[in-house]
C-alpha cells in the first residue's frame, strides 16, 4: 500500500508540474551586435548581419503583390530601399513584430505628387494565430517568418538598426 501511495503522489506532482506556464515568447540574446539587416526580396531571404558577417538568415513571405517597391497605401508590396527599425510590438497580432520606419520623405513626396497616401505600419512579423498555415506572399507589404523566428529576431535587433531591402 506504501508503494502505491508514493507513486500516486509523484504522478500528480508529475501532473501538476506540466500545468505550468507557456514558455516565454521573449528570448534573451548575448551574442553579437545586429549592425543591419539585409532582406533581398528575389530570393525571399532575410540576413541579419554584424558587420560584414552573416549572423542568421531566415526564408520571409513578403505582400501579395511582392514585385516593386510600394507606392501606395494598398499596393500589398513590400517596400524597397534603405529604413531604420523604429519600434516594437510585443502585443501583435501577429506574434511579435518590429516597425520600419516606411514611409520616409521620398516615399511620402513620392505618393503626394500623385496624389496617393503612401501606406504605413510596415513590419518584420510572425504569424500569429491566423496565419500558420498560410503559403506564399500573402502579408499586406511587411516581412513574414515563423513565430519561433520572430522570437529570435526580437531579441536579436534594436531599435535604430538599419535595414536594407533589395528587389
Amino acid at each position: 500500500m506504501g508503494f502505491f501511495r508514493v507513486f500516486v503522489a509523484v504522478m500528480l506532482v508529475g501532473i501538476l508540474a506540466s500545468c505550468g506556464k507557456p514558455p516565454s515568447k521573449f528570448r534573451s540574446y548575448h551574442g553579437p551586435e545586429v549592425t543591419q539587416i539585409v532582406v533581398n526580396k528575389g530570393e525571399r531571404r532575410m540576413y541579419l548581419l554584424h558587420h560584414h558577417r552573416v549572423l542568421r538568415s531566415f526564408n520571409v513571405q513578403l505582400g501579395g503583390n511582392p514585385v516593386g517597391h510600394k507606392q501606395r497605401e494598398g499596393d500589398r508590396r513590400t517596400p524597397e530601399g534603405d529604413y531604420i527599425i523604429d519600434r516594437r510590438n510585443p502585443n501583435s497580432a501577429f506574434h511579435l513584430s518590429i516597425g520600419l520606419d516606411y514611409p520616409n520623405e521620398m516615399d511620402r513626396e513620392y505618393a503626394e505628387m500623385n496624389g496617393w497616401k503612401p501606406g504605413g505600419d510596415i513590419f518584420i512579423h510572425g504569424q500569429g494565430p491566423r496565419f500558420q498555415r498560410v503559403r506564399g506572399d500573402w502579408t499586406e507589404g511587411c516581412i513574414a517568418v515563423t513565430d519561433r523566428e520572430m522570437e529570435d529576431i526580437y531579441a536579436m535587433v534594436r531599435d535604430g538598426t538599419p535595414i536594407r531591402i533589395n528587389p
